[in-house]
């Protein structure tokens, strides 16, 4: 059984050849088979990267403080469950299941509204049967002891 927040993290490459990282959770089974977790929302940040299209150091920093809000937000209320992080090629992306676009778009602005602006957009889209959850980690995941 996995333990409560236990994560992978390995390389891929984007369609053009570049790194991507790619962060996916294990422990998701509980909001997987609960069918009120049916809408994938991704919110995405893009940055000007490096030569290898990753994140300077300030852009990074200030982009986990921005994950660490918006974590403590749904660990208050659990209405979304963050289940994969993409970085690389100049764009961050965050994926969450939640059951509800309007209660998410609420909690997010909360635990972010300690920040400036931030340059993010969020898409959603109706997903109940995780195929995005499931394609990240059918190739990416790097199991314990990998």
């Amino acid at each position: 059984m996995a333990k409560e927040n236990d994560w992978w993290t390995s390389p891929t490459e984007s369609e053009s050849g570049k790194l991507i990282m790619v962060t996916g959770r294990r422990d998701v089974d509980k909001f997987m088979k609960n069918p009120r977790f049916n809408i994938r929302v991704e919110v995405s940040w893009k940055y000007d990267g490096d030569s290898s299209g990753m994140p300077d150091f300030n852009t990074s920093s200030l982009m986990e403080k921005a994950q660490e809000a918006i974590e403590k937000e749904f660990e208050k209320d659990p209405v979304a469950v963050l289940t994969g992080i993409y970085t690389g090629d100049n764009e961050r992306n965050w994926v969450f299941y939640t059951l509800s676009t309007h209660i998410f778009g609420r909690k997010i602005n909360n635990a972010l509204a300690p920040f400036e602006l931030l340059p993010i957009t969020i898409y959603c889209e109706n997903d109940p049967d995780w195929n995005e959850y499931k394609e990240m980690k059918e190739l990416s995941e790097i199991e314990a002891g990998d």
